[in-house]
């Protein structure tokens, strides 16, 4: 079965940095592209980043660019983001998420979220 768990959330204060992760299995992990998409409480969903098959094209959401890096290591089957210089406005529940080779950009396979907070 495909699995996604995320980890890593918490709370973090302004300016600071987290990296969440997520580790997948029941599929051919290095075969995907995979998202992050976060949800802030009480609003939708958006998309954050997205990173190709081998890590080598990435491609960012303009309200974490610069900030955040999406990362993978197909030996661990682990996506990662980095998250750096920190706002309120980036607490959210974090998802990765499979890309659907045959339907893309239906992501077809999600986490169930890890709750990152940014306060003081």
């Amino acid at each position: 079965q495909v699995q996604l768990v995320e980890s890593g959330g918490g709370l973090g204060q302004p300016g600071g940095s987290l990296r969440v992760s997520c580790e997948a299995s029941g599929f051919t992990f290095s075969s995907y592209y995979m998202n992050w998409v976060r949800q802030a409480p009480g609003k939708g969903l958006e998309w954050v980043s997205v990173i190709n098959t081998n890590g080598g094209s990435t491609y960012y959401a303009d309200s974490v660019k610069g900030r955040f890096t999406i990362s993978r290591d197909n030996a661990k089957n682990t996506l990662y983001l980095q998250m750096n210089s920190l706002k309120p406005e980036d607490t959210a529940l974090y998802y990765c998420a499979r890309g659907d080779l045959s339907r893309w950009p239906y992501l077809d396979y999600w986490g169930k979220g890890t709750l990152v907070t940014i306060s003081p």
